[in-house]
C-alpha cells in the first residue's frame, strides 16, 4: 500500500466506531497510535526529500536560465561579426536551454504541489494523532476507575459479609449469655415448701416399699428352715 493511500486510509478513519467493535480497545488505539506515528515519520521524511528536491530543480532551473542568456549574448556577438552559422548554432543552443529551463518549471510545479499536499497530510495526521491519544487518555482513566470501583465493591462486599457474621456471633454470644443467665437462677435455688413435702412424701414411700422388700425376703429365708 502507497504512503498517500494509508494516510487516507487513517484521516478517514472512524476512531471511536473502531473501538466500539474492538475487543480490546486500550490494545487497538495503542496499535492506531503506533501505525499514526510511523506514519506520520514516513510522511515527513517524503516532504524533506521532495523539498530538497524542489531546491535542487530551483537551482538548475537558474543555471539553464543564465546559460539561455549567455548562448543569446553569443548569438547576436556572432551576429554583429557577421557570422550568421555561429549565431545560427548560439540559438540552437539558448532554445536547448530555453526548453530545458520550461521542463524544470513543470518539474517544480510538480513538486510544490506533493510539498504542499505533504504537509495538508502532516497536518491532518498530526490532528488525527492527537485525538487518538486523548482517547487512549480517556480509556486508560476509564480503566483505572473500573478497577478502583471494582476494588471498592469488593471491599464492601468483604465489609458486608464480615459485618453479617459479626452480627451472627454477637447474638450468638447473647443467647448463650441468657442461657448462662437462667442456668445461674436455678443454681442454688432453695426448695418450695410444696417441694418439700413432695420430696418427703417420695421418700415414704421408698421407705415402705423397702420394708416390704425385707419382709418377703425374711419370710423367704424362715420358710426355707
Amino acid at each position: 500500500m502507497g504512503i498517500f493511500s494509508r494516510v487516507r486510509d487513517i484521516i478517514s478513519s472512524n476512531i471511536n466506531s473502531m473501538l466500539d467493535k474492538a475487543e480490546d480497545p486500550e490494545k487497538m488505539v495503542r496499535l492506531m497510535i503506533q501505525e499514526m506515528e510511523d506514519t506520520l515519520v514516513e510522511v515527513r521524511a517524503s516532504c524533506a526529500g521532495v523539498m530538497a528536491t524542489r531546491k535542487k530543480i530551483g537551482r538548475e532551473m537558474e543555471e539553464s536560465k543564465t546559460r539561455a542568456e549567455r548562448w543569446e549574448e553569443k548569438a547576436q556577438l556572432a551576429v554583429n561579426k557577421g557570422r550568421d552559422d555561429l549565431a545560427r548554432e548560439a540559438l540552437y543552443e539558448k532554445r536547448r536551454y530555453v526548453e530545458r529551463v520550461e521542463s524544470l518549471e513543470r518539474e517544480l510545479d510538480q513538486c510544490a504541489g506533493l510539498v504542499e499536499q505533504y504537509q495538508e497530510d502532516i497536518r491532518q495526521l498530526e490532528d488525527k494523532l492527537a485525538a487518538a491519544r486523548e482517547k487512549q487518555r480517556v480509556l486508560i482513566q476509564r480503566h483505572a476507575h473500573a478497577q478502583q470501583k471494582r476494588k471498592a465493591q469488593s471491599e464492601i462486599r468483604r465489609a458486608e459479609t464480615a459485618s453479617a457474621f459479626a452480627r451472627f456471633e454477637d447474638f450468638e454470644n447473647r443467647i448463650e449469655r441468657m442461657e448462662a443467665d437462667a442456668d445461674l437462677v436455678n443454681y442454688g435455688r432453695k426448695p418450695t415448701l410444696d417441694e418439700e413435702f413432695a420430696k418427703l412424701e417420695d421418700d415414704e414411700d421408698i421407705e415402705k416399699e423397702l420394708e416390704a422388700l425385707r419382709s418377703r425376703v425374711k419370710g423367704e429365708k424362715n420358710g426355707g428352715n
